[in-house]
């Protein structure tokens, strides 16, 4: 039987709600932090971010929007890899949720990735972890340059 694992990363960001939002709903905007994506903030509306392939993986994260309330919360599932791929890229069944909080210097901004199978995906959630931490201050960035 397996056990799930979520990663949780938390960071206070120099901007309002609406502008963070903005960062993390306008898939142009997406792109600079993440990946290329066909994003909309509507509920049901089914995208990808795309990139590099691994393995028997063809590098295509297929996502559904659960819920949007704006601008505080977004929630979206996060499903990609491959059964042939025992390592890095074993399938995911995740889901991902932003939470947007009004705080003393701006917002913030709480993602956590949930639902990583362990010990089947133990090298995705390894290798992810640090790589959200690293989104948060993409995130940052792509606000302030988009003001």
């Amino acid at each position: 039987m397996s056990e799930t694992q979520s990663i949780i990363v938390e960071k206070t960001v120099a901007h309002a709600p609406e502008k963070i939002w903005r960062t993390l709903t306008q898939s142009a905007l997406i792109a600079k932090w993440l990946m290329p994506n066909d994003f909309e903030a509507t509920v049901g509306h089914r995208f990808t971010f795309t990139t590099k392939p691994m393995g028997d993986w063809d590098g295509i994260v297929r996502c559904e929007v659960l819920d949007c309330d704006p601008p505080r919360l977004l929630r979206y599932s996060w499903k990609g890899g491959s059964d042939a791929n025992p390592r890095y890229g074993s399938r995911l069944d995740t889901i991902v949720t932003w939470t947007l909080t009004l705080a003393d210097g701006g917002t913030h901004v709480r993602m956590e990735h949930s639902g990583f199978r362990l010990p089947q995906n133990q090298s995705a959630w390894d290798a992810m972890t640090p790589g959200w931490g690293h989104v948060l201050d993409g995130i940052a960035r792509v606000t302030a340059e988009n003001i």
